[in-house]
């Protein structure tokens, strides 16, 4: 068994183990939940409060108290926005046609178009399956934001894995959320492009997509726009989702970054910060959160 397979090893537990099993496996320093860390400001649209009752029954239910208050809608089950992260769980884990994903990319055209926010709630949704697990990568080194979502310290994560060789075991953090494991950004490099590009990286992800059946992994880009590293990852992941905010990136521009990825790799669309009076005229009667791409372009 290689370095890194040992690391996920104790990371994730043995392949057999159900929930309670990777719960206890995921192992890091018992103070790194605890520690906080400076976190870029989470570009995402704004949500309504959270009801009390919502709000106690998230805590009590996932630990979730120190999540961002936005990304505490994923727990209240009536929500017609956990409904559109459930359609979208449906269209990864139950493809028309093909195998399910394994690897997932969630990019977007242009800064602040929301992309953190519905990576962290699409791997909310995953985790709630009944026979999923999803992992969370944060490989946006520039601006990263899933830690800070998730109440987390960003002070160590996948920069000190692929720089200096730190053990993924002890990166690898609890989210609150049964069967949701997150590794952080860390501290934003001077050099993201070269480590996203590297053997290293690629080595993870093939370990990540093939020792666990049962998991789903998820990785938060930087947007296209403004990083190269995006194309590259996304040569290596199983498919692709754009998230789109509404008065944001041009069509011309998501079919830009569609037609750079492949159109058979694109899973959908995820429109973000929409009125939907407005989305009704731009997309006709049809209104989702989540949306795909080929309606989108018909």
């Amino acid at each position: 068994m290689g370095k890194l397979a040992k690391a996920f090893e104790k990371a994730f537990g043995s392949e057999g183990a159900g929930p309670a099993g990777v719960q206890a496996g995921e192992g890091r320093p018992e103070d790194a939940a605890a520690r906080e860390g400076a976190a870029p400001r989470v570009e995402a649209h704004s949500a309504p409060s959270l009801r009390p009752e919502i709000q106690e029954s998230a805590a009590a239910l996932f630990g979730s108290d120190r999540w961002d208050e936005r990304l505490r809608l994923a727990t209240d089950p009536s929500s017609q926005f956990v409904e559109q992260f459930k359609r979208l769980r449906a269209t990864i884990l139950h493809p028309s046609s093909g195998t399910p994903v394994k690897t997932i990319l969630v990019t977007s055209v242009a800064p602040h178009e929301g992309k953190g926010f519905v990576c962290a709630n699409l791997g909310v949704a995953l985790s709630q399956g009944v026979e999923s697990h999803a992992l969370l990568v944060d490989c946006d080194l520039r601006r990263p934001a899933l830690a800070q979502l998730f109440g987390l310290a960003n002070d160590t994560g996948l920069v000190d894995h692929l720089r200096n060789d730190i053990d993924l075991a002890m990166l690898v953090r609890k989210t609150g959320q049964p069967k949701l494991s997150l590794i952080p950004s860390g501290r934003p490099p001077r050099n993201p492009s070269e480590l996203l590009d590297s053997q290293k990286m690629k080595t993870l992800i093939e370990e990540v997509a093939g020792r666990y059946p049962d998991r789903i992994v998820i990785f938060d880009s930087p947007p296209n726009m403004v990083a190269s590293e995006t194309s590259i990852l996304a040569r290596q992941v199983d498919g692709v989702i754009i998230v789109v905010r509404y008065g944001g990136a041009r069509r011309e521009d998501v079919k830009r970054l569609i037609d750079s990825v492949g159109p058979e790799k694109v899973l959908g669309v995820v429109f973000n910060a929409y009125e939907e009076s407005r989305m009704k005229t731009f997309l006709g009667e049809k209104v989702g959160y989540y949306y795909d791409y080929k309606e989108y372009y018909h």
